[in-house]
């Protein structure tokens, strides 16, 4: 029988375009060789034009779900988005502390068409359970400037290191210019530049990111390297974008040529 490949977990909502969420996760997942695990949190009613309701997933079936995986199953990463609720929130970080591993957070808050997607009662748990400990978390500057009350990179990426997280990722592409972003790490920090695409405003950029960067941390590969071959993937998945609805794009993955893995 042949080695098995590095499990990752991804513990995220459902998108049913296929574009975000676990569907993504778990196309990311396969293109890095990594064998893709998932448990949703909520249910999405969405296209590709906007987001028409969240359905939550009940508490107990998330619990019962990791539960029963991680007891069979230790992956070598964990990938946390979309959370949905306080109560589903809770449930996850309890399993997460009893079931450690290195986790990548991307902290979903809010839709691009407008529907928040972790309630607001929730934020400060996500910061002192779920961001809190977190091998690198990945707001982007809305999200940067609602937990942090920053929207500067450089002065909101140091207090997400205050609130625990080892990394943070604070992503510019929601800024006017250039789709700059910065990673802060406890020994410094370091742009990854990038100019902006006509396709910059494609479905499912952040969670590809996280979901890259889960899978080459899975991979052995260092935190620093792993953020700049993601950021590198989903530049080619946004050269290739394409619509298949009335809406945003979605991005064209591909799998990546360019890994370097540790030996």
């Amino acid at each position: 029988m042949l080695q098995a490949p590095p499990c990752v977990l991804s513990i995220a909502g459902s998108d049913p375009t296929g574009g975000a969420g676990v569907q993504q996760d778990l196309q990311v997942f396969a293109l890095h060789g990594v064998h893709g695990m998932a448990v949703p949190t909520a249910l999405t009613v969405q296209s590709t034009d906007r987001v028409h309701k969240v359905l939550p997933a009940f508490p107990n079936v998330v619990g019962e779900q990791l539960v029963a995986l991680l007891t069979d199953v230790r992956p070598r990463v964990v990938k946390v988005g979309m959370l949905a609720t306080d109560d589903v929130l809770l449930r996850v970080a309890d399993l997460l502390e009893r079931f450690a591993a290195p986790r990548v957070v991307d902290p979903v808050l809010k839709a691009s068409s407008g529907p928040w997607l972790l309630e607001r009662r929730a934020w400060g748990n996500l910061v002192d359970r779920i961001v809190a400990g977190a091998e690198v978390v990945t707001p982007n500057l809305d999200e940067a400037e609602w937990l942090t009350g920053e929207r500067d990179p450089e002065r909101a990426a140091p207090i997400f290191l205050e609130m625990g997280a080892s990394a943070v990722l604070v992503k510019g592409g929601h800024a006017e210019g250039p789709a700059d972003d910065l990673l802060l790490t406890r020994t410094g920090a370091t742009w990854l530049r990038a100019s902006r695409r006509v396709s910059e405003g494609a479905h499912g950029t952040g969670c590809a990111l996280s979901a890259a960067i889960a899978a080459q941390l899975a991979l052995g590969v260092s935190l620093e390297s792993a953020v700049a071959q993601a950021k590198q993937f989903v530049e080619d998945a946004l050269g290739g974008a394409f619509k298949v609805g009335r809406g945003a794009p979605l991005l064209r993955l591909r799998a990546p040529q360019f890994f370097t893995r540790s030996t």
